[in-house]
């Protein structure tokens, strides 16, 4: 097992999510919002093309192989466990706002800036704020 900074792996982290939103977007013409590839794959109205349903399944399997693999590679830093009912609640609460916002933080963040997108600069900026905000009652109430 190697070991990197914590502060150079979200760095490389952070280049590679670049580079894959760059790529996705210069192959295919397609945005990496992670909430809106993988809600096209759950079953809805109209069935989608095959070729799409390819790139998206292929984009979420890369998502979830190499997270695995650097998991596997590198040492993942240890959380604390919480209760299942409140991991759930979390869930639909980001569900929730992913619809309300149109997106979520890698549309809106590392795509939607990329492209100079003010809708996506004032939704980071949401997001942004609200996470400071959180983390900072969190660490006064703590």
């Amino acid at each position: 097992m190697h070991t990197l900074h914590p502060y150079l792996q979200a760095a490389l982290g952070g280049l590679l999510i670049g580079l894959a939103s760059w790529l996705l977007l210069a192959a295919l013409g397609r945005v990496a919002g992670i909430s809106g590839i993988t809600a096209a794959l759950l079953p809805s109205g109209a069935p989608p093309a095959a070729t799409e349903q390819r790139w998206r399944a292929a984009f979420v399997a890369g998502l979830v192989i190499a997270g695995g693999a650097m998991a596997a590679w590198w040492p993942t830093p240890s959380t604390a466990l919480r209760p299942w009912p409140l991991l759930a609640i979390a869930g639909l609460l980001v569900g929730f706002g992913t619809v309300l916002g149109s997106g979520c933080t890698s549309g809106h963040g590392v795509c939607g800036l990329g492209r100079r997108s003010a809708r996506s600069l004032a939704a980071t900026l949401c997001f942004m704020a609200t996470g400071f905000a959180t983390a900072t009652l969190r660490a006064l109430w703590a």
